[in-house]
């Protein structure tokens, strides 16, 4: 998909990514990046004592996947100025390692600012894993030109 502009963009619509694996790799190298090595990221045995029943990927690593996968719809890729905002952060379900992963982009409200050539753009951006289950949910504000 090619970039759109904030005159493009209409409250309601809505764009689906492609689909993700989660790996253990990416588990690993987020935990040694952020230092956040807690055991249920990266202890099999000790994971398996949890409701969970194994490891399970960071809360932020599957924010970040979620924030990559709606970067390559390209939606934003060329118009998107800057990023504002990141809101009403919910983690509702786990994301396992080996789940397959997809978000869903809601444009909720669009204001124009003090510049006329400009204007923000607010979305809910959901993370699904593979049998349609909502893991995560946030509000995002990105600055994007108009055309």
């Amino acid at each position: 998909m090619t970039s759109l502009y904030y005159d493009e963009f209409n409250v309601g619509d809505e764009f689906v990514s492609s689909t993700r694996t989660v790996t253990e790799t990416d588990v690993i190298l987020f935990a040694g990046l952020t230092g956040d090595n807690n055991l249920i990221h990266v202890d099999e045995h000790y994971a398996k004592t949890t409701p969970f029943g194994t490891r399970i990927a960071h809360g932020l690593l599957g924010m970040s996947l979620g924030m990559g996968l709606f970067q390559r719809m390209g939606i934003m890729v060329e118009s998107g100025i800057a990023y504002l905002a990141c809101d009403n952060c919910r983690f509702k379900a786990a994301i396992k390692i080996g789940d397959t992963i997809k978000t869903k982009c809601t444009i909720i409200d669009k204001t124009m600012t003090s510049k006329p050539e400009r204007g923000i753009i607010t979305f809910t951006l959901s993370t699904y894993n593979q049998d349609d289950v909502l893991c995560q949910t946030s509000e995002h504000k990105i600055m994007v030109t108009k055309k």
